[in-house]
């Protein structure tokens, strides 16, 4: 893998970014005055946030052929999506050095279900949503407590999905469009279709989507079976979503809207790395193979009154939902044994099941006159009962015997209880406004108090005979105080303080397994204390009508980790002893710089050209053990070049990484740095019709990302599976009426 050269670092840091040209001369005004609503859950411009925000809207998820949530973050420096080789694909975000279910990931404010891992056949991933049904998405950086409680400890990614009133403006009382595509790293096809109806009371929409392929395409170049294996193995993958919307407005600014949501993923692997002499069990495999599915369905009511005009409040909005989701993983073996065993055959079933019920309420009210109040306030409730089991069964050909015993389990097995937690909070943030709004504090105060109730059952109690169950009674106040000031026409000054927790999780606190036979034991921990951080941010901006730019910098400091399954000691059985504990401090600071010119508002013969660039450095330490913290990316930036006309456009991308420069252990494997060239252009060739088409890694580059690496020893010879797709092409085509 080529290594970038100084001068190609160089220009990463003064030119880094990404492009998308628009036609007017406020391109760069319009990049801060796009409106998001996640950083402060109420409507304001990314100019008037006080910490970071990113907001991909539909045209640009359209212009970049984004058909998953790694092309989602492609060229957004400091937040990667990580993903694992072999069966599993995407797993979740990570943003700032902190992953998994430290971020929340919600779609119209519900909290997308959690991730859980046990084991090599055991994998319940985040990636729950079908992008086509998507109106924008928010990506808030760095601890969100205050607003979103536990989940935020690492920021927010907020999808937003459409509203029947997104397809019928100009007075359109009918809609119906499609989109058919192709997406050349998996050998993907899609297809989504929509409609869309409304009248003056009664509006609703309808959008159905399909995808199927193959398995993601690497850069690996031994094939057969056994361990050595770098290409990926063979899949089959095929999902489906739906989206129903109904909305009714009884008056004039206020509307009740009923929301329907499913999706549903399945994928058939046939699993070759695994097959072959395995030395540990001293069995040859010769078949293994996969299935896996995972669905969620959500159900939502919700109320949105925006000329209330009470005392308590101005606007409000409200709902209620529920929501299920499940995955369930099935992994066969069969093998061959030396005698006088000969032959038998393994089958492992997964299962992990999330049901929550929850209510969410928002109240807004200004007042004030030379010192105006802009105060949000409300409460957020919610049920979750988790359940989680494996299961197996063994079987002899030869004999016909089946047994439940597969050491070291005996199945069927539950690795914590099932567990129902419980949270409410309460919020509450002014605006505060001076000087005409030039300068803004914004303080703000939620208190969460959080319960977890473990339940007994047979599966749980016959694997940990006596065990007994921490339930826990926690409660957690966030403050944070951010600051925006305009302190020049087209300059601010933005950042603040805030404080995040975690709560301690329930499966770290009840832990569930007992092995005689391989001498240890977990038990639970009640003492468990939440995951706390306090992060400061401090940044400029700057929007001129041909250029923007904002240059930030943060510090987080994180204490109380949990860390799971830790070794402390023997009991008075002779067995080793397995707890989760808080041990764990890190800090992780960095910078992050996005920039943009409207080169056509400096001379009418560059009319339609635009640059815009973006960089993330980060640094991050586990000050408990005094060594780099693995999940923080390298310098990574972004630069591209776009011309725009009105019926057509293309742009030339490039994402560029730093090396891998600082790791755990010495003798862990550090990722070169790389540069990869991806080329777009779209076509309005009719009304209502578009097409788009990209070309990534142009130049065919072998390259690993950042998130797909596992923490595999330098000396690995397997190191090609985790390297990204070569040269691909994808398309699409999008029709309406």
């Amino acid at each position: 893998m080529k290594r970038p050269t100084l001068l190609t670092t160089a220009v990463w840091l003064a030119l880094a970014g990404h492009a998308r040209a628009e036609t007017s001369a406020d391109t760069a005004t319009r990049e801060f005055e796009r409106i998001q609503v996640t950083a402060t859950r109420s409507e304001r411009a990314v100019a008037d946030v006080p910490n970071t925000v990113s907001v991909i809207d539909r045209e640009e998820l359209d212009d970049r052929l984004v058909r998953d949530i790694k092309g989602l973050v492609r060229y957004e420096p400091g937040v990667t999506v990580t993903s694992s080789f072999g069966r599993f694909g995407l797993g979740g975000f990570r943003i700032r050095g902190l992953e998994g279910n430290r971020v929340r990931i919600q779609t119209d404010g519900i909290p997308v279900p959690d991730a859980f891992s046990i084991g090599s056949f055991s994998n319940a991933n985040r990636n729950f949503v079908d992008l086509d049904t998507l109106k924008q998405v928010e990506i808030v950086r760095g601890p969100s407590s205050s607003l979103y409680g536990s989940d935020a400890l690492g920021g927010v990614v907020s999808f937003i999905t459409r509203d029947p009133s997104d397809y019928l403006d100009d007075g359109k009382e009918a809609y119906f469009g499609f989109r058919l595509g192709y997406d050349g790293s998996w050998n993907g096809l899609f297809g989504n279709a929509t409609a869309a109806f409304g009248g003056e009371r009664w509006s609703g929409l309808v959008s159905v989507g399909h995808r199927q392929g193959q398995e993601t395409e690497n850069q690996g170049d031994i094939a057969g079976v056994g361990g050595a294996r770098t290409l990926p193995n063979p899949q089959e993958r095929d999902g489906r979503s739906l989206l129903t919307k109904l909305v009714f407005s009884p008056a004039e600014g206020q509307r009740f809207r009923l929301t329907v949501e499913g999706n549903e993923d399945s994928a058939d692997t046939d699993l070759l790395t695994q097959q072959g002499y395995q030395s540990l069990t001293r069995a040859n495999n010769d078949r293994v193979i996969a299935r896996d599915h995972q669905t969620r369905a959500r159900v939502a009511f919700a109320h949105e009154w925006y000329d209330l005009s009470a005392g308590f409040a101005d606007s409000l909005d409200w709902q209620v939902y529920r929501q299920d989701s499940e995955t369930t993983q099935y992994t066969r073996e069969e093998r061959t044994l030396p005698a006088p065993t000969l032959h038998d055959i393994r089958e492992r079933a997964f299962n992990f099941d999330q049901r929550t019920y929850g209510l969410q309420a928002n109240f807004r009210k200004a007042f004030g006159a030379s010192v105006r109040h802009d105060l949000i306030y409300g409460l957020d409730i919610a049920r979750t009962e988790t359940r989680q089991k494996r299961d197996g069964l063994r079987t002899f050909p030869l004999t016909g015997v089946s047994t439940p015993v597969m050491s070291p389990d005996t199945f069927p097995v539950r690795d914590f209880p099932i567990s129902r937690t419980t949270t409410a909070a309460l919020y509450v943030q002014d605006e505060i406004g001076f000087a005409d709004g030039t300068f803004r504090l914004v303080p703000g105060l939620r208190v969460d108090h959080y319960r977890l109730d473990p339940r007994h059952d047979a599966i749980f109690d016959t694997d940990n005979p006596g065990l007994a169950l921490a339930d826990i009674r926690e409660t957690a106040v966030s403050p944070k105080l951010g600051m925006v000031w305009r302190f020049a026409p087209a300059w601010s000054l933005f950042g603040g303080y805030a404080h995040g927790f975690r709560s301690p999780p329930y499966n770290d606190v009840n832990i569930g397994f007992t092995n005689v036979q391989f001498g240890y034991t977990a038990i639970a921990n009640p003492d468990l204390k939440p995951e706390t951080s306090d992060g400061v941010e401090l940044g400029v901006r700057y929007a001129g009508k041909a250029a923007y730019a904002s240059l930030s910098g943060y510090y987080n400091r994180y204490d109380d980790f949990i860390e799971s399954m830790r070794f402390i000691g023997y009991n008075d059985d002779g067995l080793m002893v397995y707890q989760s504990q808080n041990i764990s401090e890190a800090q992780i600071h960095g910078v992050e710089f996005k920039a943009g010119l409207d080169i056509g508002a400096l001379s009418d013969a560059w009319d339609g050209w635009s640059l815009r660039g973006a960089a993330a450095w980060s640094r991050g330490e586990d000050r408990s053990a005094d060594t780099p913290l693995d999940s923080v990316d390298p310098l990574t930036a972004t630069l591209g070049l776009a011309y725009d006309a009105p019926s057509w456009g293309a742009e030339l991308a490039g994402r560029f990484v730093d090396r891998k420069r600082r790791v755990s252990d010495p003798a862990y494997y550090r990722q070169p740095g790389y540069g990869v060239l991806d080329l777009y252009a779209h076509w309005n060739f009719a009304p209502g019709a578009r097409f788009n088409v990209g070309v990534f890694n142009l130049g065919d580059r072998t390259y690993i990302e950042a998130g797909d690496i596992a923490l595999v020893l330098d000396t690995s010879t397997t190191l090609a599976r985790y390297t990204a797709p070569g040269r691909s092409l994808s398309a699409s085509l999008a029709v309406s009426w």
